[in-house]
């Protein structure tokens, strides 16, 4: 939107397009009816009626204050921000002493995404008054803009006056944490909870910040407290789960993340985790892990990392099992070729091979194993002494 730099007379023109200027000057008792009226109206929903009748005290070559008062209130009640925003522009600039009406005009732009103006009258404000709540949105108008250094120095500035607004330091922090700056998000979440320390807005931000450094036994300790207190919100069970996988309490871990898949089973990252935890646990492949995996993969949109993944997890499931030795060398085949650096795909299936008794398919995938494996290294080591078995086992078979 660009800034409203209106006369009063385009205003007019542009703000009521219903005017009826009246011919002659109507008694104070008449305007005072008038605005009465209209005020009832606006009052019961009726604005457009409201606007018509304020409409017809409007004058060209004067600016009566009720009445574009009353004016910019229906606007605004009718949704029609560009309209209030500007009539209000009109009364602050006519009647700069009265604060409010910058203030209104500033959460009008700010409705229509008006940020910069938004944060310019608000900036004007402030510097009249520091009132905490146009400070909170001149900051949430660099927030929207992606000026987050702007936006902390009049979130901080809020919070001087307003130490406690969860809402603010929730913000805060979810800066520092887009800048993985997890000791700043701790330290603010922290001056919140020494007075709150149950808040549910602030507190799994500090959870998520714990579990983001690695120290999951101290967000395992937030969240696990977070939920005794009944919040169950995803990113609680999400994260607790997490942290449970962490520290290898898998039980657990499977427990929140099926929580978190109840309020949110549109994340397949999520699937896949469900499904490594579970088989992690030595669940049935069959009956617990194959079953999330088909999730995942119904899910999936192009991303080779993903499909990998999923198809590593499958290979994991039949591998070992007499029957399934086929199924295996596919997947991990899959595997290999949504990512050509899982190498040990390679030599695992070579290995199924092997178990088949396809020597000399497995021999052929033991070599492509060789040609890109560290020279030295365990996997090495394992597949040169395979080849060297195999081999033998061919030269009795000739």
């Amino acid at each position: 939107m660009k800034r409203i730099t209106l006369t009063l007379g385009t205003a007019l023109c542009m703000l009521l397009p219903f005017v009826a200027v009246a011919q002659e000057p109507d008694s104070l008792a008449h305007r005072q009816d008038i605005i009465r009226e209209a005020r009832a109206l606006k009052n019961i929903y009726k604005t457009d009626e409201a606007i018509e009748l304020l409409s017809s005290l409007v004058r060209p070559e004067s600016l009566d204050e009720d009445v574009f008062a009353e004016l910019a209130d229906c606007h605004f009640q009718n949704g029609d921000f560009e309209g209030a925003a500007g009539t209000y522009m009109l009364l602050s600039q006519k009647f700069p002493d009265n604060i409010l009406y910058q203030v209104r005009q500033m959460a009008c732009l700010y409705r229509l995404k008006s940020y910069p103006h938004a944060a310019s009258v608000g900036k004007a404000i402030l510097r009249r008054d520091t009132i905490t709540n146009v400070a909170t949105m001149v900051g949430d108008s660099f927030n929207q803009m992606e000026q987050y250094d702007s936006a902390l120095v009049y979130y901080g500035l809020s919070l001087r006056k307003k130490p406690f607004n969860e809402s603010v330091v929730s913000k805060v922090a979810k800066i520092y944490l887009g800048r993985k700056d997890y000791d700043a998000v701790i330290s603010v979440a922290d001056s919140l909870l020494v007075l709150d320390p149950d808040n549910m807005t602030v507190a799994p931000i500090k959870g998520l910040a714990l579990y983001s450094k690695g120290e999951y036994d101290s967000a395992i300790d937030v969240l696990e407290r977070q939920n005794s207190l009944g919040n169950d919100s995803y990113g609680v069970h999400f994260f607790l789960g997490q942290s449970y996988w962490q520290t290898k309490v898998i039980y657990k871990a499977s427990e929140e993340l099926k929580k978190a898949w109840q309020i949110d089973s549109s994340d397949v990252n999520l699937a896949i985790s469900i499904a490594s935890v579970e088989a992690e646990a030595f669940k049935s492949f069959d009956k617990e892990v194959r079953p999330w995996l088909d999730k995942a993969l119904e899910m999936l949109e192009p991303d080779n990392a993903a499909l990998s993944r999923v198809h590593q997890q499958y290979g994991r499931g039949f591998y070992g099992r007499p029957d399934s030795w086929d199924n295996a060398i596919m997947h991990y085949k899959e595997a290999y070729r949504y990512n050509p650096k899982f190498i040990s795909a390679l030599s695992t299936i070579a290995y199924c091979n092997e178990q088949k008794k396809d020597y000399r398919t497995a021999l052929e995938w033991y070599y492509k194993y060789l040609k890109v494996a560290k020279p030295g290294s365990n996997g090495y080591l394992f597949a040169q002494e395979r080849v060297d078995y195999l081999k033998g086992e061919l030269f009795m078979l000739e």
